[in-house]
């Protein structure tokens, strides 16, 4: 239920030290700190959605999440994100440990807000990422790509958050006897590396709601305020959005992958490799090489010789356009423009709240 804006009758007992905003009857419409509301949500309203679980959990002020991606996503990006009431992550599985330890201790310095580590376990190194996490005092810790009960009791017993990323029930009920504090739940929709169930988020959120009794992130495909909203009517408590921040000023991707990203029309995407690690790709020479040892029924082991190392790299952070993983979600076929994450945490934010009160009022929704 949308609870009404509060409003205060103009005069020399209210008045309000910035430009004012008037509406019809000569009243202006004002939050508690001051700022014009004609185009704001009201703080009071922003406080009912600091009730939510994960803004809870978090101590944040957005149910937002944005993902902790692969040279995409490093303290810039993340203290950002932080700064404008979401909660940024730093990708840590494309970082060395002495990378890792600089990045986190940046975003502390760019923020006093919450953040996190995003640790994807299939990559090296894990064991000097989670003592850099202890040692410097990390609060929040996403896991992926691996069993959560590895490292959940120890982040635990450290006092840290723990959430698993998961792309199954199976899966998310395995997080939760981990002791993970909250669930990722991202459908196949999502860029970069996938679950091999190719179960959508539409279809997953609200099975993984019904599962579990801890707080829930819906992933895969999200990219709007609207997206926002239906993930949240589905069961979610609240949304990560990966491929929407990739297109941010402070991602760490190459501009020309960023280029590339806003350019991607609809269904340019393709989810491939699924004997080796499943990953949604753009289609570029290095997708065809793929499709061309597939056709020549090619072994596991010759489709990683065709993989070769550093292919995300090459694509995302160095601009391969051609040789290189071009990693992103179906949702990269909506996306126009490269903007301040500030800017997209406010415009995905706004759209939810304006279809939101679509919702309640529009007349398709009264059956």
């Amino acid at each position: 239920m949308d609870i009404p804006r509060q409003v205060l009758p103009t005069g020399k007992l209210n008045q309000i030290p910035v430009p004012s905003t008037w509406n019809r009857g000569g009243w202006i419409s004002t939050t508690c700190a001051g700022r014009p509301t004609a185009d704001r949500e009201p703080l009071i309203s922003r406080a009912v959605e600091r009730s939510n679980p994960l803004c809870r959990l978090f101590k944040v002020d957005l149910p937002l999440v944005q993902a902790g991606m692969i040279w995409c996503s490093g303290w810039r990006l993340a203290s950002a994100v932080s700064n404008a009431g979401g909660l940024g992550i730093i990708g840590s599985g494309s970082m060395y440990p002495e990378v890792l330890r600089e990045h986190v201790r940046k975003c502390k310095a760019a923020t006093d807000k919450p953040f996190a580590v995003n640790v994807p376990m299939l990559y090296p190194d894990i064991d000097e990422h989670m003592a850099t996490i202890i040692e410097e005092e990390v609060p929040i810790v996403f896991t992926s790509a691996g069993n959560p009960s590895t490292w959940t009791r120890m982040l635990k017993d450290h006092g840290r958050t723990v959430v698993h990323v998961v792309s199954s029930v199976k899966f998310a009920r395995k997080a939760v006897d981990a002791g993970v504090d909250a669930v990722v739940a991202e459908g196949f929709e999502a860029g970069g590396h996938n679950g091999r169930e190719e179960t959508t988020t539409l279809v997953l959120v609200p099975m993984v709601r019904e599962a579990i009794d801890v707080p829930l992130i819906a992933a895969g495909g999200i990219g709007t305020g609207r997206a926002m909203l239906a993930a949240m009517v589905l069961g979610a408590d609240g949304v990560q959005l990966g491929s929407r921040f990739v297109c941010s000023e402070e991602s760490s991707a190459h501009p020309a992958f960023k280029q590339r990203v806003v350019a991607a029309g609809e269904g340019e995407t393709v989810l491939t490799l699924k004997e080796l690690a499943p990953v949604r790709l753009i289609r570029n020479p290095f997708f065809q090489q793929v499709q061309e040892a597939y056709a020549r029924c090619a072994t596991t082991e010759q489709l990683k010789e065709v993989l070769g190392r550093a292919r995300a790299k090459r694509g995302m952070f160095e601009g391969d356009l051609d040789e290189g993983e071009l990693e992103i979600g179906q949702v990269s076929g909506q996306l126009r423009d490269i903007l301040p994450a500030a800017t997209i945490v406010r415009q995905v934010m706004d759209e939810y709240r304006s279809a939101r009160k679509e919702l309640l009022d529009a007349p398709r929704f009264h059956a």
